[in-house]
């Protein structure tokens, strides 16, 4: 279910994307505005960017193999990684470089009754596009008992995307509108370019934030803190483990994690079965407690023997 609700959100995103950037273009092109065809830009880089995100979750949900026996939910990072890129070299490097133009060569903006309607239908897409991921994002926060904020940063990476694709969509309509409007009131027509370069650098903000979420997960991030603590209480708390001195974990996908856990057993834990039977409990135990713990390995290594292997 997870999988298809993302599957409904980023094509979503893509469709009004698409009918936007088509909007967009043509308003631009028709009034010479050159904050909406920044607009029009961010548009075709978002559209473009849904593509990258649906092929993270197809390729993502490809089963394990020799070659890659955890998987390949990192794709969903690396297609996200691209669509980070592609919003700051489509979307923000066009903003900013059409932005520069229209202050260096100002002209007259035409066809006002195309651009606020074109801005106002282009409002209500984005809206309910945002209001999808938003509501798809706090659903999960709820399921899993944490924060927004918490469910918001380790979250399916192409549902983030497109909630912060969208959220600076609906803030680069308002800009656009606003600079649009400031030139036709006032006559200095540098209000519309400037307009579009303060949407190409809200576009590097987003880029930036999708940038490094994406690349810290590539290089590998653990759980949270207080997650790993608990996990290492229900290790530690179980019959037979006398200590769990080290604990180390690694997001392969959202819902998928791996956790390595050094642990020493007491006297009565000596035997293959036993250690074997003390495994299947824990395992039975960390994965009741937390479903994204899809591999668990316990690693009973004496401590003077982890101390000279050091």
């Amino acid at each position: 279910m997870p999988d298809e609700e993302s599957d409904a959100t980023v094509l979503l995103a893509g469709t009004a994307n698409l009918a936007i950037a088509i909007a967009k273009i043509v308003a631009g092109l028709l009034s010479g505005s050159t904050a909406l065809l920044a607009e029009a830009a961010h548009s075709v880089a978002d559209t473009l960017n849904q593509a990258f995100l649906l092929t993270a979750l197809h390729r993502s949900r490809k089963p394990a193999d020799t070659r890659h026996p955890f998987g390949y939910g990192m794709e969903r990072y690396f297609w996200s990684l691209l669509a980070a890129v592609g919003i700051l070299v489509l979307g923000a490097g066009f903003s900013i470089t059409e932005g520069l133009r229209s202050i260096l060569s100002p002209e007259p903006i035409a066809a006002l009754a195309v651009i606020y309607p074109v801005l106002g239908v282009s409002f209500l897409f984005e809206g309910a596009s945002w209001l999808r991921a938003m509501l798809q994002l706090r659903r999960e926060a709820r399921e899993a008992g944490v924060p927004f904020l918490q469910q918001f940063r380790g979250a399916e990476p192409a549902v983030k995307t497109v909630a912060l694709e969208d959220s600076a969509a609906l803030i680069g309509l308002l800009i656009a509108a606003i600079g649009v409007t400031m030139a036709v009131v006032t006559g200095e027509h540098l209000w519309d370019g400037a307009a579009s370069i303060a949407i190409g650098l809200l576009l590097i903000v987003v880029a930036v934030v999708l940038g490094r979420d994406n690349k810290a997960m590539l290089i590998g991030r653990a759980l949270p803190p207080d997650v790993q603590r608990e996990i290492r209480a229900i290790i530690a708390g179980e019959p037979g483990i006398d200590e769990v001195p080290d604990l180390l974990s690694l997001r392969l996908a959202p819902e998928q994690v791996l956790v390595v856990a050094t642990v020493d057993l007491d006297d009565s834990e000596t035997t293959g079965a036993a250690v074997e039977q003390l495994a299947e409990r824990i395992d039975k135990k960390v994965r009741e407690a937390f479903p994204m713990v899809r591999h668990l390995y316990l690693d009973p290594t004496p401590a003077d023997v982890r101390q000279r292997l050091s």
